[in-house]
């Protein structure tokens, strides 16, 4: 995802703006859209966290008033029962809590806990690099995953370059604080993650480039090869494109084609079959528009 990076970090990949652009651009500012990125790594999900939700409580019968029986007890009508989230179905269940698991959603509803939070096993993958610094970085899972992935591009002709990883917290605070000071809050909330909501700070998202270098954090980038494979492949990798087209009501982030965000082969693969589009959706938790 790239709806907070920045040039800020002092990372050459860093420096467009990405998740307004839809609106910036239809206002005529001319503006790119910002990116954001993070890291990952699993844990088994306790029964407090698990996506399956448990059985509504059945209500107690209400007593009301009757002409042929003053306090005659009449059984309510029953609530329909909670459906489980379609991730409920998998074999393995991982936490939607824990930044260490491959599952964790972050968005503007859910900040990451400890907000300071730093991967435990950040690397550099052995990949195109086109970032210095802590921007070239992923967790270990993460990183074995875009190893394998863009060799796999590679071989069907397609080159994709890593232009954004992981972010940690300090960096994400000059960041934001970079787009408050220039566009006021409100602005600043639709182009960069606060301090803390980023998924790039876990190590299991980051931003794509294609290799011919064209249209890098622009709306464009979505008809690049690149993403066009990725789109496509991801999933066989463990991968998912996070902000997809149209489902910023949902996410809270405008279409962002090339933020990827790694949540295991098995649940990106059933996403894909089942034509799921976001990890809110998947997993059974609210939409995120806007920061309460």
């Amino acid at each position: 995802m790239c709806h907070d990076c920045s040039a800020l970090d002092g990372t050459p990949a860093a420096g467009t703006s990405r998740r307004s652009f839809a609106r910036f651009l239809a206002a005529g500012a001319g503006l790119t859209v910002l990116a954001a990125c993070t890291p990952d790594a699993p844990a088994q999900v306790p029964p407090s966290s698990s996506t399956t939700l448990p059985p509504a409580a059945s209500p107690s019968p209400v007593a009301v008033a009757t002409s042929e029986s003053p306090t005659a007890a009449v059984e309510p009508v029953p609530e329909a029962p909670v459906a489980p989230s379609p991730a409920a179905t998998l074999p393995r269940q991982f936490s939607l809590t824990d930044p260490a698991s491959p599952w964790l959603v972050v968005n503007k509803h859910r900040p990451l806990v400890p907000a300071e939070y730093i991967p435990a096993d950040l690397v550099q993958p052995n990949v195109r690099v086109i970032v210095s610094g802590e921007a070239a970085l992923l967790n270990s899972t993460t990183a074995a995953a875009a190893e394998a992935m863009f060799a796999a591009a590679a071989q069907d002709g397609v080159s994709i370059t890593l232009a954004s990883g992981y972010r940690s917290y300090s960096t994400q605070v000059a960041t934001y604080n970079g787009y408050v000071a220039a566009r006021g809050q409100a602005d600043a909330d639709t182009a960069s993650a606060r301090p803390g909501y980023s998924e790039h700070q876990t190590g299991w998202s980051f931003d794509i480039g294609d290799g011919g270098g064209a249209c890098g954090f622009q709306p464009c980038f979505a008809d690049q090869p690149a993403a066009v494979w990725v789109k496509a492949n991801g999933h066989r990798f463990g991968f998912i494109v996070r902000y997809p087209w149209m489902f910023h009501p949902i996410t809270g982030y405008y279409y962002e084609p090339w933020h990827l965000r790694y949540i295991g082969v098995e649940a990106a693969t059933d996403m894909a079959n089942r034509r799921i589009s976001t990890l809110e959706e998947y997993f059974g938790v609210e939409a995120a528009p806007g920061y309460p």
